[in-house]
């Protein structure tokens, strides 16, 4: 018979493994920090709907009259056209773009009292919004669309919003599926279907990495952006 001491011993522990989570930052995905995006067993929603003009609306989000009139025309690449429900090794469940690519929020954005999101200049060359133009409305599998809605940038473009918060990609995820961008700057998740953060891995706060060097269509190769790295000063 194991005396009692030592059983709780050994459940302590195994807790504490339980909780370290090893492997669980971006670091650890591989010579080029990219994740493995097979899905590991949540599947998109059997019966998730596609979104219909009114449901890509958040009240108060978007602007109305002669200023909706003026967003600008983005072409077939700049557009978000799909929103995916999609498992991802480690993390869980994400949400995806037509590429692959997962979406993140921004803890300093905006949703109360209006929807503003807060990730401008610089940081948008980090935080590529997810945009799309006025009257359409991307595909969803396994997002209701009852929570996809859209806010109007300083710029006249409108981002994709899911449960009121704008979405965003990361420069520094290389390949489809990968979630470098998880607490970078303490302020930066993996978006949820339902809009909430996936806290499922946590790395340890990392920088961003740098914008884009002037002329260079993605210079962020220069900064690695992994947990744990250095990474960028910017604050964003």
């Amino acid at each position: 018979m194991v005396p009692v001491k030592r059983k709780m011993i050994v459940v302590s522990a195994a807790i504490a493994a339980a909780f370290a989570l090893p492997g669980c930052a971006p670091a650890g995905y591989g010579a080029d920090g990219a994740t493995d995006s097979a899905d590991y067993g949540a599947e998109p929603a059997a019966n998730a709907v596609a979104a219909t003009p009114g449901a890509t609306e958040t009240p108060g989000a978007e602007a109305e009259g002669e200023d909706e009139a003026a967003a600008p025309a983005l072409s077939e690449d700049e557009v978000t056209s799909e929103l995916t429900a999609k498992s991802v090794k480690r993390m869980g469940e994400t949400v995806q773009n037509q590429d692959g690519f997962v979406l993140y929020r921004f803890d300093k954005d905006k949703v109360k009292p209006e929807v503003v999101s807060n990730c401008v200049e610089d940081c948008a060359k980090v935080w590529p919004a997810a945009v799309i133009n006025k009257g359409e409305t991307p595909k969803l599998e396994g997002v209701d669309a009852k929570l996809v809605g859209t806010v109007e940038r300083e710029d006249g473009t409108l981002q994709l919003t899911l449960d009121k918060w704008p979405l965003y990609t990361y420069i520094g995820d290389k390949k489809p599926g990968s979630w470098k961008g998880q607490n970078v700057n303490g302020s930066w998740f993996v978006i949820q279907p339902d809009g909430a953060k996936n806290l499922t891995c946590l790395p340890k706060v990392s920088k961003p990495v740098a914008p884009p060097a002037a002329g260079s269509a993605d210079d962020s190769d220069a900064d690695s952006g992994d947990a744990g790295g250095t990474g960028s000063d910017y604050s964003y």
